[in-house]
């Protein structure tokens, strides 16, 4: 039960972190080259890639919850290890959460001048975002080799 527990909760978080991986080094950087400085236009689509997303990923982030609650409590051994993952992935929820309910109305209402400095602020927030979750998910690695 634990081995099955442990691969369904290391394949969630393996997708949202390559999920997040993905959009930040090859689908952002491909918008930006093939628009260039078209910016209404890769808004434009940027904000159809994003939709309807925001949902499936609370839905993941749930279950990554879940399943890790559920391999702490099969096996508490490493239980220090799994609260600090616990802590990385509220702080990456956390970013995830601003950037769904506040950072993206703002931008989808944004002025062509205002644009830039939000697709800026978004990079920087989707590193962090992706570094924390990428931490969590090394960490709960490691506790399997301990």
């Amino acid at each position: 039960m634990t081995a099955l527990l442990a691969i369904i909760h290391a394949g969630l978080a393996a997708a949202w972190v390559g999920g997040m991986a993905y959009s930040l080094f090859v689908i952002q950087p491909k918008l930006k080259r093939y628009f260039g400085s078209d910016a209404a236009g890769r808004e434009s689509l940027t904000t159809v890639i994003a939709s309807g997303n925001r949902w499936k990923v609370v839905g993941l982030i749930g279950a990554i919850a879940l399943s890790g609650v559920g391999l702490l409590v099969l096996n508490d051994r490493h239980w220090w290890i799994h609260l600090v993952k616990g802590l990385l992935l509220l702080v990456a929820t956390g970013i995830f959460w601003y950037v769904s309910w506040k950072h993206w109305p703002v931008r989808v209402f944004a002025t062509a001048a205002e644009v830039p400095a939000l697709q800026r602020r978004l990079i920087a927030l989707a590193t962090t975002m992706l570094g924390l979750a990428g931490l969590a998910f090394a960490l709960g690695v490691l506790a399997t080799h301990l």
